[in-house]
């Protein structure tokens, strides 16, 4: 299946679908649903989490002087 035909068998947002393909969204609980539905998969076979670590942009971390 393609991203675009994965785009609209499960009736979500392209970024949504695009960034979960990506890794860098983890998809909320029906999200995940639209997505096996659409892929014929269990609920189980779609990630939970990130793939990518996730970056804090607003003042976190190191460089701001706080920890993460």
């Amino acid at each position: 299946m393609s991203v675009d035909q994965l785009i609209r068998t499960s009736g979500l947002e392209a970024k949504v679908v695009k960034a979960v393909i990506s890794g860098n969204y983890t998809p909320s609980p029906d999200d995940r649903r639209r997505l096996a539905a659409a892929l014929g998969v269990s609920i189980e076979e779609i990630s939970w989490d990130h793939a990518v670590p996730v970056q804090h942009m607003r003042g976190n971390g190191p460089q701001w002087g706080r920890s993460t």
